[in-house]
């Protein structure tokens, strides 16, 4: 029986028994010399740390990114589970169902790209709808696209989640454009659209159709960690730009500003500042959309009674659920809150 990361806090000081995807493993020792191996082990409710201190023939024969069946004991280190592993071997693909340990989006990623196609057939400059046009027909890229996660750990870190946010960030533009009618909302969709397309090419993640063999857990590919996904974007950019008859210098200039400036700040990871009105805002929707995922995904995975969730590594916090009387959400809200917090807030009625 597979027991999910989730559900160890139900076997503490016991032994279980159960498949895991290999994260990491790395060879340590203890201060007095004592060797052991660290392992990071996990499916797609969460990652658990594991300790080995008695190597084995089996427990030499895998690595990262293998498929192993694992018993251990579960056991509380420093307030975190933790299992101390008796014995593991790498499991057969037989024994393995990939979509255990992958998180995905819930929503359909059909009706996410068909939203996306929506938005990219309602920009009115031909230049840039001709270029997001060309990104979306593209069936390699769609491909990614449609599977890719948003990020590794912070925020839509799991399979569909970069266009989740892609689109999530499209609707918000849309809103703020018609709020401030003087931005140019071509090219603040346009800038949406692109700004993290080059993290299809810098994590690694399984294909769709990946066999257990091939399955990989989340990472950074080799392109990833020496370019990053800035310049992976410009070039794919460029690439698109350049096969558009007559696309307009000032144009190119603007939307690779847009990409390279939307991380808002040099040092975190954007080589210029935003200096334009939609590079601000791409830069401001684009950090408020993953940041309210990375706190709602704290919600969602923390106990259901529980007043705090547990240590917030993008936010850098603790996140506190308040006990309010119940209110309304404006637009059904209450619907896409994390079901432990859903009953909180009740949809407004209409008094028409």
């Amino acid at each position: 029986m597979k027991v999910f990361v989730t559900d160890l806090a139900q076997y503490e000081n016991q032994v279980i028994t159960s498949f895991f995807l290999v994260h990491s493993r790395d060879a340590r020792a203890t201060r007095e010399g004592k060797p052991y191996l660290a392992l990071r082990l996990g499916d797609l409710t969460g990652v658990v740390e594991a300790r080995v201190w008695e190597e084995t023939d089996d427990i030499a024969a895998f690595d990262a990114n293998d498929f192993v069946k694992v018993q251990a004991r579960v056991e509380l280190y420093r307030d975190q589970l933790q299992l101390k592993v008796e014995k593991l071997r790498r499991a057969r693909p037989d024994e393995i169902q990939v979509a255990d340990y992958f998180p995905r989006t819930t929503k359909d990623v059909e009706a996410l790209y068909a939203e996306l196609r929506r938005v990219a057939e309602s920009v009115s400059d031909p230049h840039l709808r001709s270029l997001l046009a060309s990104v979306l027909d593209d069936a390699e890229i769609a491909g990614k696209l449609k599977q890719a996660p948003g990020a590794k750990h912070l925020h839509h870190a799991y399979l569909g989640g970069l266009l989740e946010h892609i689109v999530s960030l499209c609707q918000l533009a849309e809103r703020v454009a018609a709020h401030y009618p003087f931005l140019n909302r071509d090219l603040l969709l346009t800038g949406v659209v692109l700004h993290d397309l080059g993290k299809i090419d810098e994590l690694s993640y399984p294909a769709a159709d990946a066999a257990p063999d091939a399955a990989r857990a989340l990472d950074y590919t080799t392109d990833g960690r020496l370019l990053g996904h800035i310049v992976l974007e410009l070039e794919v950019a460029n690439r698109k730009m350049d096969a558009i008859p007559g696309f307009p210098p000032e144009l190119r200039r603007l939307v690779r500003h847009l990409i390279a400036s939307h991380h808002g700040r040099i040092e975190f990871g954007s080589p210029v500042l935003p200096q334009t009105l939609e590079a601000l805002v791409l830069h401001y929707l684009d950090d408020l959309d993953s940041k309210i995922e990375a706190m709602r995904s704290s919600l969602a995975a923390a106990e259901p009674d529980a007043e705090w969730t547990g240590w917030n590594r993008a936010l850098e916090r603790f996140i506190y659920r308040p006990r309010l009387p119940a209110c309304p959400a404006a637009g059904g809200a209450a619907a896409d809150l994390p079901e432990s917090a859903a009953p909180l807030f009740e949809e407004k009625k209409s008094s028409k």
